[in-house]
């Protein structure tokens, strides 16, 4: 166990608080197993009703260091380790997928309150719960084409069965989003002010049967979402599965809303964000999300090993110059055959599977 996590059982409701508020909460290996065990207790103990998923308050009370519930992974461990044998990151994301799998098809019902920053690993924890709450501090995206990674985590079953083409856009731009959109777009189920959120946690434990009741109950109206502007526009200029088709629609366009999306656009890595698009194909044509996440295995095996992931995080998250160096540099010179290289099946014995205790 890890106290990066903090598990425990209140009066049936069995409680999951991410615990690195240094971090913004975000997942590493210990935190990914521990959670696993939890759920795998959980899911036997008749005496356990449902499950919350939050993160911990600071301890010294610094809402600097409330930011938010969490914001993805250790990325710096993960280039770090791509840097070398990549074994360390392959076992941080065999046993997140294996977490993410296991939420996706648990019994027992999981809220999850996505309060502040939810990014990336943050994500993958909280699509899969049958309840999430969304509130105004709520800060949703997938920003892994900015570090020549691709939105994983479930991210391939989740953002094609969005409305439209929200998630293809959301995948390739890495947009935020808020709570607001969050709710518009089916992300959220239910959505309130953040300053409410101990009331209803303190309710759901005190009654946790009433669960869905309880949400039901205290969920506000959210406010107008910005998506909901844009969600033509979205769907328009993003149909295409192809990034040149993307581009040249929004060139065409020619509005101020297309030039912000094609500028966010040239920042991203051209072969991560073909990568997605063909992801988010492959991710709607699934119907086991099993199949998915060994999809997205296979992508993060052989992506860490190209050299735009380990150039974006050093332009990103270790030197923070915001300048990477793609490879290729431009979406023409990402061959097909480069990204179906990126999803070849990986030998029997390197293949992600489910966790043992899971039929199917």
């Amino acid at each position: 166990m890890t106290d990066e996590v903090l598990i425990s059982v209140d009066n049936g409701v069995g409680r999951i608080r991410l615990n690195r508020p240094k971090a913004i909460h975000a997942l590493n290996t210990q935190m990914c197993s521990a959670i696993i065990d939890a759920l795998l207790a959980w899911r036997t103990d008749h005496s356990v009703v449902a499950v919350m998923l939050d993160h911990a308050p600071s301890p010294d009370g610094d809402p600097r260091l409330s930011r938010g519930f969490c914001a993805g992974g250790d990325i710096a461990m993960i280039a770090n380790s791509a840097k070398g044998d990549c074994s360390e990151a392959e076992r941080f994301f065999f046993t997140e997928y294996r977490m993410n799998h296991l939420l996706f098809v648990y019994e027992k019902p999981i809220v999850a309150f996505i309060d502040g920053i939810v990014m990336g690993g943050g994500v993958g924890i909280s699509d899969p719960a049958r309840y999430r709450v969304a509130t105004e501090r709520t800060t949703y995206a997938m920003p892994e084409t900015g570090i020549g990674l691709f939105p994983d985590v479930g991210g391939g079953w989740f953002l094609p069965r969005m409305p439209g083409r929200t998630g293809v856009w959301l995948a390739t731009t890495g947009a935020r989003i808020k709570g607001a959109d969050c709710a518009a777009i089916g992300i959220a189920t239910h959505y309130m002010a953040s300053d409410k959120l101990e009331a209803v946690k303190a309710r759901i434990i005190a009654s946790p049967h009433a669960l869905a009741e309880i949400l039901d109950e205290m969920a506000e109206v959210p406010p107008p979402s910005a998506w909901e502007a844009h969600q033509e526009e979205i769907d328009r200029l993003f149909a295409s599965d192809r990034l040149e088709d993307i581009l040249a629609a929004l060139e065409a366009d020619g509005s101020d809303w297309a030039r912000e999306q094609a500028a966010t656009l040239a920042t991203k890595s051209p072969q991560t964000v073909k990568v997605a698009l063909r992801q988010m194909v492959e991710g709607a044509a699934f119907t086991d999300f099993a199949d998915n996440m060994r999809n997205e295995y296979r992508i993060g095996y052989h992506v860490i090993r190209r050299p735009d992931f380990i150039e974006g995080v050093r332009a990103v998250i270790f030197d923070k110059d915001n300048a990477p160096k793609w490879s290729p540099a431009r979406p023409q010179d990402v061959t097909e055959e480069l990204v179906d290289s990126l999803f070849a099946p990986l030998p029997p014995e390197k293949e992600w599977t489910p966790l043992p205790q899971l039929d199917g």
